[in-house]
């Protein structure tokens, strides 16, 4: 590898040192790059990204979910996230950030420069060439960090998660499974990096094997390609197969869907379209930025215009089935171990949605065991007893942190 990061420095070193001072922090800085680099012979071009699709290859040897490059914050260096924690790559040695700009922006089109100068940011699938037969998949964001460009990208898994792995009641597989239950809204919520996108892969891939429908996949960008089995899948990317998940929500009425999966709820518009797509007899599959199912519900009727809240928190506790807010945090083995909160919706859960009385839902929680609900705090109780995940760390995800000691304490 460190071969061709050196072949890299020579093609770029004539740009690097020729940048007008002009050119410092300005986003036609970025425009300038990108023009050098469009005089470059084609083959010195294919030099930069396969610089690039190596330290992408070596993610694999390094069991790496993540890679980080460029801008002020990386030092020039190379990082990787392992196991849940990020570290430089000390093996790489360091770049100047003129030399990672080039290198970021050599990734993409002509079309794709532009959107990301105009919004200062840009999120993209990658498609990364193995010797094996099926291609691999990244997402990709470039944004900028102190007038530099930064690169970060995620590597989708080779192989997707069996839905019955993740341990869930009875009644939360049925609330998933078509064959079950024909329409409604699940979510599945966390934090960026939550394994949000894994959950739903597993999802799809259930349903895909065992139901005779047609499933659409609205993403932003579109992570995982799922092959129709039993299912006809189809996937839409934001930006390139349609403008918006509102516009690919609304679109897809008419394409006579049975399971829709919206790639995020992260608008007020977005989450409006969803609710009418679960209460017209779709089956829907969205995620939410959020860590409990208390905030989950509380952020959807906040999101939305004042006037309009009534009529949501109606519309959602009438077609919401299931929540789970899921946390990767790392295990006793060093690698990352998925705790999670459950909820399913009962009357008592509906009355209190319609009621605003959301705060009463953790308890209901709490008590329904039977339901196949559970708190975090309990997953955690259960993760921390088989020595699956430390005291520590534990503690720090619990959301209700007096709620995890007490269930510790009186479990002894």
């Amino acid at each position: 590898m460190q071969q061709l990061i050196n072949e890299s420095r020579e093609i770029l070193k004539p740009i690097v040192e020729n940048i007008p001072d002009r050119l410092i922090f300005d986003i036609d800085r970025c425009r300038y790059l990108f023009e050098q680099l469009q005089k470059l012979e084609p083959e010195k071009r294919i030099i930069l990204r396969d610089t690039v699709e190596k330290m992408l290859h070596y993610m694999e040897e390094l069991e790496a979910s993540d890679i980080d490059m460029g801008g002020a914050g990386s030092k020039g260096k190379i990082w990787y996230r392992v196991h849940g924690s990020k570290r430089p790559e000390d093996d790489l040695s360091a770049f100047r950030l003129d030399e990672l700009d080039l290198l970021i922006i050599n990734l993409l089109e002509d079309k794709q420069v532009e959107a990301l100068l105009d919004n200062r940011s840009y999120d993209f699938s990658f498609i990364l060439d193995t010797d094996e037969k099926e291609k691999r998949r990244l997402r990709a964001t470039i944004y900028m960090d102190l007038g530099h460009l930064a690169l970060n990208m995620r590597m989708i898994p080779k192989e997707i998660r069996s839905l019955q792995s993740f341990d869930f009641h009875t009644n939360i597989i049925n609330s998933f499974s078509l064959e079950k239950s024909t329409s409604g809204l699940n979510l599945i919520t966390g934090i960026t990096g939550s394994g949000k996108s894994t959950t739903l892969d597993s999802i799809v891939d259930f349903n895909n094997s065992m139901s005779d429908s047609h499933i659409t996949i609205i993403g932003d960008p579109i992570e995982r390609v799922h092959k129709s089995k039993l299912s006809i899948v189809r996937h839409r990317e934001i930006g390139s197969d349609v403008l918006s998940f509102k516009d690919g929500a609304i679109q897809a009425l008419r394409q006579d869907p049975d399971i829709i999966i919206i790639g995020e709820m992260r608008s007020s518009d977005t989450i409006m379209t969803t609710l009418e797509l679960a209460d017209t007899g779709h089956k829907v599959f969205s995620t939410v930025h959020t860590s409990s199912a208390v905030e989950t519900i509380d952020r959807i009727v906040d999101t939305v215009p004042f006037k309009y809240r009534g009529r949501v928190k109606t519309r959602l506790a009438d077609v919401l089935e299931v929540i789970v807010s899921q946390k990767l945090m790392p295990g006793t083995d060093g690698k990352l171990v998925l705790a999670k909160e459950v909820m399913t919706m009962t009357p008592a859960i509906k009355a209190a949605i319609k009621n605003e009385n959301t705060d009463e839902i953790y308890g209901i929680i709490r008590q329904g065991k039977k339901y196949g609900m559970q708190t975090l705090e309990q997953d955690l109780k259960r993760l921390y007893r088989r020595n699956e995940v430390s005291f520590e760390i534990a503690i720090s995800n619990a959301n209700n942190k007096k709620h995890f000691k007490d269930l510790v304490k009186y479990s002894f």
